[in-house]
C-alpha cells in the first residue's frame, strides 16, 4: 500500500477548556495510483485528517505510513494543495513552482527545467514569467498543482482545492485534474464538501460521520472515465452517498 492510516484519533482542548474529539479510530489503506475523495458533514474532521496525513499535525493516537515509513512531520513525499492557492505574490509563476525544489537544494538550472515541465503539464507553459495577480483563480490553482507535483511526491493531498472557484471554472478544473492524474498516476487524497465532485473524480469515496469523525463507509465506484455527471450510475451513487452522510450526522 502506498498510504496506510492506522487507528488515527485526534483530541484537542476547546475554547472552554474541555476536550474535543475531532477524529476517532480512522484506518484506511490506499494503493498506489488511486484517486480517493473524503466526504462528510461540516466539522467532521476532514481537513484535520488530511493535515495529520501531511505531517502538519500529530495524531493523539495512531500513525500514518507512506511506502512503509511513518510520517512524523512535513516531508517532500507528501504534496499538499490548499484551497487558497498559497502562492507567493512576489515570485513569478516559475519561481513559485520551483520553490520546493529550491528548498531541497536542487541546482537552479535543474529546478527551472522541472518547473517548466510541470507548467506545460498544467497547460500554462506561456505564463512562466507572470505573477500570481495576473492569473485567474483557475490558473492560480493550476500553478499550485504544478508546484505540488514538481517535487515528485509519493502522495498528493488536496484540501478542497476548487472550493473558491465559480461552478463553471470548478467543473473545468475537475476535468483538468483528472487529465493530469491520468498522465502522472499519482496517489491522490482529495477532501471535498461536494458529493457531485467526489462522484465525478474518485475511485473510492471515504464517507465520515459527524464529529468525532469516523469512517462510516468506503464506497467504490467503477464507472469508466470520463464520466457523465447525469448518467444513471453517477446519479445512483450520488443518492447513496448523500444517504450515508445524512445517516452519519449523529456520528453513529
Amino acid at each position: 500500500m502506498k498510504l496506510v492510516v492506522e487507528g488515527v484519533s485526534k483530541e484537542y482542548v476547546g475554547n472552554n477548556g474541555e476536550p474535543v474529539v475531532a477524529l476517532k479510530g480512522i484506518s484506511l489503506e490506499v494503493p498506489e495510483g488511486e484517486f480517493v475523495c473524503i466526504l462528510g458533514p461540516s466539522g467532521c474532521g476532514k481537513t484535520t485528517l488530511l493535515r495529520i496525513i501531511a505531517g502538519l499535525e500529530r495524531p493523539t493516537e495512531g500513525r500514518v505510513l507512506v511506502d512503509g515509513e511513518e510520517v512524523d512531520g512535513p516531508t517532500p513525499r507528501l504534496g499538499m494543495i490548499f484551497q487558497d492557492y498559497s502562492l507567493f505574490p512576489w515570485r513569478r509563476v516559475i519561481d513559485n513552482i520551483s520553490f520546493g525544489l529550491e528548498l531541497a537544494g536542487v541546482e537552479k538550472a535543474d529546478r527551472a527545467a522541472t518547473a517548466r515541465e510541470y507548467l506545460d503539464l498544467v497547460g500554462l507553459g506561456g505564463f512562466a514569467s507572470a505573477y500570481p495577480y495576473e492569473l485567474s483563480g483557475g490558473m492560480r490553482q493550476r500553478v499550485a498543482v504544478a508546484r505540488a507535483l514538481a517535487t515528485n511526491p509519493a502522495v498528493v493531498l488536496m484540501d478542497e482545492p476548487f472550493g473558491a472557484l465559480d461552478a463553471q471554472t470548478r467543473n473545468a478544473m475537475q476535468r483538468e485534474i483528472l487529465e493530469i492524474w491520468e498522465k502522472t498516476r499519482k496517489t491522490v487524497l482529495f477532501v471535498t464538501h461536494s458529493v457531485d465532485e467526489a462522484v465525478f473524480l474518485a475511485d473510492r469515496i471515504v464517507v465520515l460521520t459527524a464529529r468525532p469523525g469516523r469512517i462510516r463507509e468506503v464506497a467504490t465506484f467503477s464507472e469508466p472515465r470520463p464520466r457523465n455527471r447525469t448518467s444513471d450510475g453517477c446519479a445512483a451513487l450520488r443518492r447513496y452517498v448523500l444517504g450515508l452522510i445524512d445517516e452519519g450526522q449523529g456520528g453513529a
